[in-house]
C-alpha cells in the first residue's frame, strides 16, 4: 500500500459532524454513511479491498467517529485518508481536540474510540478506568498506535544548533533561566554564539497528553528541579496557547520562543528543534532515535491492555528521550458488534506495517514489532 501524503495542519481537521451515541450504545455511530459538513475534523470512505491493513479482520460498514490527541492528528489523517483504499462502506471522522477532551468524550458515550497520549488513569473508586468501563459495558483497553517524539521547538535568531539538558529544560520552563545567554545554557553549547534574547516559553492551555508526557520526562530526569506531579494541566511558567497548532504558531511568530510540541508541527512550522543530553551526549531527534527510546518501553498492562512503561530518564547512547505513545481507548467488547467490526478494520489499518512505515515520513517513529505484534493481537481480540 502506498501512503499519499495529505496537508498537514496540526490539529485542525475538516469536520463532519455526525450524530452517534456512545461506545456502548446499541445505535453507535450508526450506518448512515453519508458526510456531513463542517470544519473540525477529517473523514475518508470509498471502495477498496475487503480485509483491513495486516490483519484478517473483514471490513465493516459502520461510520465511526473518534477524537482526541493532537500529537497523533497528522498520523491518524493519513491513515484515515488512505483508508479507502482498504475498505469499501466505512469513513472515519477524527477530531484533534486534544487528549483529555477525546477520554471525556468517550467516558461520555460520544465517540467510538478516543486517542490519548497518557492511558486511563487508575484502578480504584472513580476513576478513569471505571467510568471508560461503565460507559462500554466492558473493560477498556489502551491499544498503542503512535510513537511520537516531542520536540523541543524553538525559535532562536541565527542559532541553528541547540543543546539543552533535563536540568535547563526545568529551569527554562520554571522560569528560573530567561535569556538564551544564560551561563548554564552556554556551558552545554560550546562553540555557539547565544543572543541574549529574553526566552518566551509557551505551553499547552487545553488539557494535554503531550503535556503530562513531558512532565513525566521533566519529573525523571530532572527530579530535583521539576517537583510538581505530571498532569494533562500545566504547572510550569510561560503562555498557554490552546492545542498542538496553537504552541508552534507562537513560537514561530517570537523570537526567543520555546516550547514542547509534537515533531511534525516543529517541522510544518520550520522551528528549530533542541538535541537532548540526557547525561550520555547530545541527541538529535531521528525517526531512529526516538524509536530506540520506545523499543525499551514495557508493557505496563494487563491482558489486551498494553498500557506502556517508558524510561524518561534513559541514558542509552542515541536514544531520544522525550517521546509519547498515543494510544487508540477502545472498548474491549462493543454493544454492537458492526462498531467493533468496524473499529478492528481501521486499528488493523492504522497499525500495519506499510502504514506505520508511511507516518514516518511526516514525524513519528513506527511502532516497533515487538510491539506491534501485541497491537494485532488486542486489535483482533475486541469484540
Amino acid at each position: 500500500m502506498k501512503i499519499t501524503r495529505i496537508g498537514r495542519v496540526s490539529g485542525i481537521a475538516l469536520v463532519g459532524a455526525l450524530a452517534l451515541s456512545a461506545c456502548g450504545s446499541d445505535d453507535n455511530a450508526g450506518g448512515d454513511k453519508s458526510s456531513a459538513g463542517g470544519d473540525k475534523s477529517s473523514s475518508a470512505s470509498g471502495t477498496g479491498a475487503d480485509t483491513a491493513g495486516s490483519g484478517d479482520v473483514a471490513c465493516g460498514s459502520k461510520a465511526l467517529t473518534a477524537e482526541g490527541s493532537t500529537a497523533q492528528d497528522n498520523a491518524i489523517q493519513e491513515a484515515i485518508s488512505n483508508f479507502q483504499d482498504v475498505c469499501a462502506n466505512e469513513k472515519v471522522t477524527y477530531n484533534g481536540t486534544g487528549s483529555g477532551d477525546g477520554i471525556k468524550k468517550f467516558i461520555a458515550g460520544q465517540i467510538n474510540f478516543a486517542g490519548s497520549d497518557s492511558a486511563l488513569k487508575g484502578t480504584d473508586g472513580k476513576t478513569e478506568v471505571q467510568d471508560a468501563a461503565k460507559a462500554c459495558g466492558s473493560p477498556a483497553w489502551n491499544i498503542p498506535m503512535v510513537t511520537g517524539p516531542i520536540s523541543i521547538a524553538y525559535n532562536l535568531k541565527g542559532v541553528d544548533k541547540l543543546v539543552l539538558t533535563p536540568a535547563l529544560l526545568a529551569d527554562i520552563f520554571n522560569g528560573k533561566i530567561t535569556k538564551w545567554n544564560d551561563p548554564a545554557i552556554v556551558a552545554v553549547n560550546k562553540g555557539t554564539t547565544l543572543p541574549a534574547t529574553a526566552i518566551k516559553p509557551f505551553f499547552r492551555s487545553d488539557e494535554s497528553g503531550t503535556t503530562e508526557n513531558f512532565t513525566k520526562y521533566l519529573a525523571a530526569s530532572a527530579k530535583d528541579k521539576w517537583t510538581a506531579e505530571p498532569a494533562k494541566k500545566w504547572s510550569g511558567k510561560g503562555e498557554g496557547k490552546a492545542k498542538t497548532a496553537g504552541v508552534a504558531a507562537a513560537v514561530k511568530g517570537a523570537d526567543g520562543g520555546v516550547t514542547y510540541a509534537e515533531w511534525g508541527a516543529a517541522k510544518d512550522n520550520k522551528l528549530g528543534v533542541a538535541q537532548i543530553d540526557n547525561g550520555a551526549g547530545a541527541v538529535e531527534l531521528t525517526g531512529e532515535s526516538a524509536g530506540k527510546a520506545v523499543s525499551a518501553a514495557k508493557v505496563d498492562g494487563q491482558g489486551n491492555d498494553l498500557k506502556l512503561k517508558l524510561d524518561y530518564a534513559t541514558k542509552e547512547a542515541g536514544a531520544y528521550p522525550i517521546v509519547l505513545v498515543t494510544y487508540e481507548v477502545v472498548c474491549s467488547k462493543y454493544k454492537d458488534a458492526e462498531v467493533a467490526k468496524s473499529v478492528k478494520a481501521f486499528l488493523n489499518h492504522f497499525s500495519s506495517e506499510d502504514t506505520q512505515k508511511g507516518i514516518e515520513e511526516i514525524g513519528y517513529a513506527p511502532l516497533p514489532n515487538e510491539i506491534r505484534g501485541r497491537v494485532s493481537t488486542a486489535i483482533n481480540a475486541i469484540q
